[in-house]
């Protein structure tokens, strides 16, 4: 079925209604017509042509002498707009064809920056004292900092070989959905998409509106409510940057990378001076205090991990990436290594001006340490922390966006998601709606239960994920793998995630309850609306009709996958 049956020659035809399908994915009808088609009155009768590889639009108009003159000087407009559109359409390959997909905008330095952008957020300077109070010494808490890094290096080492395997946006979600089906990747979607990114990023969007009072108003204290609506003016902010221009968007998660980096440099070069002056005090006996239980142990580990969250998010955007078998890896390697390295220097830093107990009682670290070091220039803490936050929900809503649109791809969300604007090269509809689950998430009174549940389930879709890759090495040796990695480290990682997985049935038997409600709770999702298509098609007209509205309000097209 074609979308409109009027060609330049014949300047007749009528435009059709489209057919329904199931789950509202729309057929060849919307497939391949643009959304200008359904936009304009029928007299207009748009038809789709393409010329020299490139999409181009020619509107039919009447024959009279008023219509031709009108349609020359319309056509004089679409030179420029075809040159404009081959200037903004990039080729998959080096062969003639031209597919209209995402922009590849992604290079090392901004992979560098959305990783660290999504890693470092205010953990590092708010509450870096869980770790000291489960190790119980200074000596200890090093070690988890520095071991979790490791931990780290060794996962992000095992998803460079997935993500240069299958340079498919998703990340986890596709590579589970590839090696174990459409069921385990939905609830991987499910838990990731509407509770744990959504409530992660309003964390962050709340503390950065918490910062930002406290800045402009040292003498007063911060009302929950008005850092709750700062923290929704960021999000709608960031929606529009994240909708318009995907360049915009790396260029302002470059510039507060650095800002992030710099912000930590100044408290480890503070600390580096506090040593230098002979204030060594608290390194004398380092390992006094230390406990050993293995629960303990593993709550510590879990407290630091969650500060490195965010080093697998580059594979949520690979198709965006240049070169991705070169750039992903050189990017995940780098800011995962940048990233352990500063997080154990500032915390040799802290250690070096706080001690255990005053670590403990703080509420925020970087403040008392600012406090005692950088006298006038204390009020630089906020503001770091105000910019680390910033950067970071940037970042996620970033990264969170693509997600979404590749579910709506996959026909796991409305296909309506997975569009792409004409004009920007972006995922509008995405965005959007990861940018509503976020403001919804505003609404919850205590947001950190919510992540808390689902930390386990994260933990689980990681080891997950390593079984996939053990899977693809047992099934598909043949594939291409531009970067293989020596199997050792995968079952070490592995080994460390059963164990993280194992000590909370222990602990905390009820939360583990709680996240493995989460996950079950999307299966009848699946079951009605995915896998029971006699049942989606009664809701099939609603979706199409969402489709035909966001390709008009946005201007949207699905992708052309290239051949």
């Amino acid at each position: 079925m074609k979308a409109c049956t009027t060609t330049p020659s014949s300047g007749a035809g009528k435009l059709r209604k489209p057919a329904r399908s199931l789950h509202g994915t729309p057929p060849s009808t919307l497939l391949h017509s643009s959304p200008l088609d359904l936009c304009f009155p029928q007299w207009f009768r748009p038809s789709v042509t393409r010329e020299g590889g490139v999409e181009c639009l020619f509107f039919v108009l009447g024959t009279n002498r008023k219509c031709r003159r009108r349609r020359r000087r319309r056509r004089r407009g679409e030179q420029n707009n075809l040159k404009a559109l081959e200037k903004n359409t990039y080729l998959e390959d080096s062969s003639s064809e031209t597919s209209f997909r995402l922009k590849k905008e992604l290079g090392f330095i901004e992979g560098v920056g959305v990783i660290i952008g999504c890693v470092i957020g205010s953990g590092i300077f708010v509450s870096p004292k869980g770790v000291l109070q489960y190790s119980g010494s200074i000596g200890a808490s090093l070690a988890v900092w520095s071991a979790s890094g490791v931990l780290s290096m060794l996962g992000a080492l095992s998803f460079i070989e997935l993500g240069t395997m299958i340079p498919e946006s998703g990340g986890m979600y596709s590579y589970l959905h590839i090696a174990f089906g459409p069921v385990l990747a939905f609830l991987y979607m499910w838990v990731t998409t509407l509770t744990r990114s959504s409530a992660g990023t309003a964390v962050i969007a709340i503390t950065f509106g918490h910062y930002f009072l406290q800045l402009v108003l040292p003498d007063c204290e911060v009302p929950a409510l008005a850092a709750r609506f700062l923290a929704a003016a960021l999000i709608c902010f960031l929606m529009w940057v994240n909708c318009v221009n995907v360049k915009w968007v790396t260029k302002m998660q470059n510039v507060f990378t650095v800002t992030k980096i710099g912000a930590l440099l100044v408290i480890i070069l503070a600390g580096i001076w506090q040593l230098s002056e002979g204030h060594v005090e608290n390194y004398k006996s380092p390992w006094d205090g230390t406990r050993t239980e293995l629960a303990s142990l593993a709550t510590a580990f879990y407290q630091s991990l969650f500060s490195y969250t965010g080093w697998d998010f580059l594979n949520l955007v690979t198709e965006e990436i240049k070169n991705p078998n070169r750039n992903l890896p050189l990017a995940i390697i780098v800011s995962t290594t940048l990233v352990t390295l500063m997080y154990t220097l500032t915390n040799v830093a802290y250690f070096a001006v706080l001690t255990p107990a005053e670590m403990l009682s703080s509420e925020a670290v970087a403040m008392t340490f600012g406090t005692r070091v950088l006298g006038i220039l204390a009020w630089s803490m906020p503001l770091f922390v105000m910019l680390s936050t910033f950067g970071s929900t940037h970042a996620s809503v970033f990264a969170q966006s693509r997600l979404t649109f590749v579910g709506g791809r996959r026909g796991h969300f409305p296909f309506a998601f997975g569009l792409v604007s004409i004009k920007h090269f972006t995922p509008v509809p995405a965005v959007i709606l990861s940018g509503l689950l976020t403001l919804v998430m505003l609404l919850v009174p205590d947001i950190s239960h919510l992540i808390n549940y689902t930390a386990f389930s994260a933990t689980a879709m990681q080891f997950a994920c390593i079984l996939a890759l053990f899977w693809f090495r047992y099934k598909h040796p043949e594939w291409p793998r531009p970067f293989k990695v020596w199997l050792a480290v995968p079952i070490l990682f592995a080994g460390v995630q059963i164990f993280l997985l194992t000590v909370p049935l222990i602990m905390s038997p009820m939360e583990v309850a709680g996240a493995v409600g989460v996950i079950l709770a999307g299966l009848p999702v699946y079951y009605f609306a995915v896998y029971r298509q006699d049942l989606a098609v009664l809701f099939s007209g609603t979706l199409d009709n969402l489709t035909l509205l966001c390709q008009k309000l946005f201007l949207c097209m699905p992708e052309e996958r290239a051949e």
